[in-house]
């Protein structure tokens, strides 16, 4: 059998990838994630760290993954583009919801190797640090344009989510401000915002795909649950609190889209601990 035949043509791929894609640029969904799903999460790691090894092969396999990845990652950002662009304030409820239905599964999979009161003090001081860290840095976030490094630590963000499944980094950018703008960008083919995305995402996954597996074959519990405290802290700060010039239908649809987006992110656990 053919190894194409085995994990499927050019176009299943392609279409893999695109799902992946969605990952990158939805909050409360991992590209990591649903690589794990589709069953390439542990190949596309091992050939990131070992990039010499089998580069021809594995470049070929990935070449569909990678170009559906940005095709879905482009169609999508139309669609958030312009919802943040217009109903900011009940799409950010949406995307809360998606983060708090992957909290159950990110909590399981925290503790999977054990749970003692070392990784509860780490879970805490890491959500009170990065709540404080958050919120005092707010100004600062508010203030300074985008410019070619905010770009670049956009791009670490966002491959930090394929290295570490379960992880969505949207919702730091989100916060930060740039999440729309990063929408725009890719919608309107803007490379002073694309190639510097791309640069951080690429030295990111080149260099840390090696050390993140290492520092989580000898402190996993420990690691995970610093991670899941920044990811309480930054979800906590995305939670609109301007509700200004809205009226009931909006706060209904507030409810609504909290709910819908927990149940999304809550599916998209699911699916990834059955096929992971």
């Amino acid at each position: 059998m053919t190894e194409d035949s085995k994990n499927g043509s050019f176009w299943l791929r392609f279409i893999k990838g695109m799902f992946i894609g969605s990952g990158f640029i939805l909050p409360g969904v991992s590209g990591g994630a649903l690589a794990a799903i589709f069953g390439i999460y542990e190949r596309m790691i091992s050939f990131l760290a070992n990039l010499t090894k089998q580069f021809k092969e594995n470049f070929l396999f990935f070449l569909p993954v990678g170009l559906g990845a940005l095709f879905g990652i482009f169609l999508l950002s139309f669609g958030v583009s312009f919802l943040l662009g217009n109903y900011e304030t009940v799409i950010l409820w949406f995307f809360v919801g998606c983060i708090v239905g992957t909290l159950p599964s990110l909590w399981k999979e925290a503790g999977k190797e054990g749970r003692s009161t070392r990784e509860y003090i780490i879970l805490a001081v890491s959500f009170i640090a990065g709540s404080l860290f958050l919120w005092q840095g707010s100004a600062l976030f508010t203030v300074v344009e985008p410019t070619f490094l905010n770009w670049i630590f956009a791009g670490v963000l966002i491959a930090l989510g394929m290295i570490v499944p379960g992880l969505s980094p949207s919702n730091f950018l989100l916060y930060m401000g740039l999440y729309k703008l990063m929408a725009d960008g890719f919608k309107n083919f803007d490379f002073a915002i694309i190639i510097p995305i791309g640069i951080g995402g690429l030295a990111t996954v080149l260099l840390l795909s090696k050390l993140m597996n290492y520092i989580f074959s000898i402190a996993f519990p420990q690691l995970f649950h610093f991670i899941l405290g920044i990811v309480l802290a930054s979800t906590v700060m995305i939670i609109p609190t301007d509700y200004s010039g809205i009226g009931f239908g909006d706060y209904i649809g507030c409810i609504l889209l909290l709910l819908a987006g927990t149940w999304l992110g809550a599916f998209m656990s699911r699916l990834e601990n059955k096929y992971k």
